[in-house]
């Protein structure tokens, strides 16, 4: 049967970009289709115009940290509005250079929400288009807990278009999305409120990761209600009401409140059950390659709920392309991966936690540790530390997983990523002559 496409990828961000891209330098015909802005979640509403955020808050602490070097002492001011519009300015012109690369690419861009028809074919508009292969990178969206009133809160989307900055706002959820927009506006200088479910944030990082970096934020200034949820939000004249539960009840009136309580398969709509793909857990089933249940459909990226990262999807799409149209059949292993928190103080980890790793291994865990204060506010006066951790199987001496809290902290731990996934011991990381003075140098004098 003649298709009119080789490959069909359904949206037009990470994922579905580099897997199109690659797809077509190796001579396919290919067609991608977005009914948004090109970039996915990561350009247009996700890792880089959150991270252009988080920059622009920190300099409210470095006016302050400069005066213990010597400058006079300032009163700044934020312009919100032109802080919102420069981000939002730099999301349209990375939409419009990915764009571009399709171009030059030779992939053909179709606007518009793809729906299955069956498992060669999906319409767009009033537009149906065959295809021999199909891709799926829909990625993932916000996910409101259905509560009275939780129309009145905004997601993660929202953040990046608010007309004001808030001078009160409370964040539900203590994951990575809640934990980082909660210090962009607190560096900003609005009142933060943050309330979690749990004891602590971010579930699933490292122990020491979880306990700094709650540590940092009640130091600058976050209010942070543990074990406590929200029942009902409430439009009031001062606002709006959130009547809680839990160990933190007492209601708290804010203008703005940010629901960051998780994020799901972006699937609504699809009509998957025309073409016969299989969801588990409400996201996409696939094999190590990306392979749904049916054999010319694939899917990657935040939609198969694996490894929700950029990078992750980006790769996960090359191996696709590369496996099925270059003829260099690989697949993407989804350990040692490395990520990062942008809060403040900032995170990064590679590996095994201290609690994985002592599950897997037992007793022949060690952990090295350390936590100082770094170089940088020798003069500033703030309390601020850093903290440095190496996970290591003693039998082997192998080192499992490395985790920071401090400053630069993403930087450092890409190179170490490099180490780990090599397969580094602790006697490397201690044959390897540091950089003196740095942070980095830590890893390398561990004791």
């Amino acid at each position: 049967m003649a298709y009119d496409y080789d490959l069909f990828v359904i949206g037009a961000g990470s994922g579905g970009l580099a897997s199109s891209k690659r797809a077509a330098s190796y001579g396919a015909k290919v067609a991608i289709t977005e009914n948004d802005l090109v970039g996915g979640t990561c350009v247009i509403r996700g890792c880089v115009p959150k991270k252009l955020l988080v920059y622009g808050s920190r300099f409210s602490h470095l006016y302050e940290d400069a005066v213990g070097y010597g400058w006079s002492e300032v009163e700044p001011s934020l312009n919100w509005q032109k802080l919102i519009e420069a981000v939002n300015t730099e999301v349209l012109r990375l939409n419009q250079l990915h764009i571009s690369f399709l171009e030059k690419a030779g992939v053909e861009l179709i606007e518009g929400y793809a729906k299955f028809i069956d498992s060669h074919t999906v319409e767009v508009g009033d537009r149906k288009i065959t295809a021999d292969k199909i891709l799926i990178a829909v990625g993932a969206k916000p996910e409101k807990i259905n509560i009275p009133g939780i129309e009145h809160s905004v997601t993660s989307r929202e953040m990046f278009h608010l007309k004001e900055q808030p001078k009160k706002m409370a964040v539900w959820g203590g994951g990575y999305i809640g934990v980082e927009f909660a210090g962009i506006l607190n560096g900003v200088g609005t009142q933060v409120t943050q309330i979690i479910r749990r004891e602590q944030i971010l579930r699933g990082f490292d122990q020491d990761i979880c306990s700094e970096i709650q540590a940092g934020m009640i130091k600058h200034g976050i209010e942070i209600r543990t074990n406590t949820t929200v029942e009902k939000v409430e439009k009031v004249s001062e606002g709006l009401k959130l009547h809680l539960s839990g160990e933190n009840a007492e209601p708290l009136i804010v203008d703005t409140f940010l629901c960051a309580t998780g994020r799901k398969p972006n699937l609504e709509g699809l009509n998957l059950e025309n073409a016969g793909v299989e969801t588990v857990k409400g996201a996409i089933a696939v094999s190590a390659n990306c392979r749904t249940n049916q054999p010319n459909i694939y899917a990657v990226g935040d939609c198969i709920d694996k490894k929700n990262l950029t990078p992750v999807a980006i790769a996960q799409g090359r191996a696709f392309a590369d496996t099925e149209f270059g003829n260099i059949p690989r697949t993407i292993s989804l350990e040692n991966i490395a990520s990062a928190v942008f809060s403040n103080p900032e995170a990064s980890t590679v590996g095994l936690t201290e609690a994985e790793a002592r599950e897997k291994f037992g007793d022949s865990i060690k952990c090295y540790r350390d936590k100082f204060r770094p170089m940088f506010h020798s003069f500033t006066g703030a309390d601020e530390k850093v903290m440095v951790k190496m996970v290591v199987e003693s039998n082997k001496d192998r080192v499992l997983g490395v985790h920071m809290v401090g400053k630069d902290a993403a930087e450092i731990i890409q190179g170490i990523a490099i180490a780990v996934n090599m397969g580094a011991t602790k006697a490397d990381f201690d044959r390897t002559i540091g950089i003196h003075p740095s942070t980095a140098e830590e890893f390398v004098t561990l004791k």
